[in-house]
């Protein structure tokens, strides 16, 4: 478990940078660069992943907290769906929800981690799902809070942008929930 949380902590405390360090972040931007703070912030970012990824391996063998019922892994499912359409919309341009919402992958993060909750007992889950829950809520109001304070408006959805949203999300939802999941995570979810 520990490792779990050291990678965590490595991962949301770099994303967790604009939102408690901005004007330590902005003068770092200011002194190395905008490219060599984005390297290194994906280079942190991305050790953070790996021991994450590392660290709840190792929790899989742990006693369930508790038994989900069978009925949560469909209720799972069917909250990915639109995880995967909002994870779209906040990379293509004129769609609705990125105009509504102006950050539409945090949406789709909270209710992945919500869906995961739901649907997985393992004190690792609770963590790791607990972690990306609680980050994302306080992520998405800091960034709202943000773009209230510079006023920052998006692009206005069109019909063809959603449409696009759409396909895309549910496509790369079909592909993963029935092939990539088992693959990379060794659990079929559907099926």
């Amino acid at each position: 478990m520990e490792v779990l949380l050291f990678g965590l902590l490595l991962f949301f405390g770099t994303h967790s940078v604009r939102i408690f360090a901005d004007g330590w972040r902005s003068r770092q931007i200011a002194r190395l660069g905008e490219n060599r703070w984005k390297g290194l912030y994906s280079l942190v970012s991305l050790a953070g992943l790996v021991v994450i990824v590392w660290g709840y391996g190792l929790t899989r063998t742990a006693l369930d907290w508790w038994s989900p019922p069978l009925w949560t892994r469909d209720l799972a499912a069917l909250l990915t769906i639109p995880s995967f359409v909002l994870l779209v919309a906040a990379y293509v341009p004129k769609n609705h929800l990125k105009a509504a919402l102006g950050h539409p992958m945090l949406a789709g993060v909270l209710l992945w981690a919500l869906a995961h909750l739901i649907a997985n007992g393992r004190p690792g889950d609770t963590l790791l799902f607990g972690a990306f829950l609680a980050w994302t809520i306080v992520a998405f109001i800091s960034a709202r809070r943000r773009d209230r304070a510079a006023g920052t408006r998006y692009a206005a959805g069109t019909l063809s942008g959603d449409l696009m949203v759409t396909a895309i999300g549910l496509l790369a939802w079909a592909l993963f929930a029935f092939y990539g999941h088992q693959w990379l995570i060794g659990v079929q979810p559907i099926g």
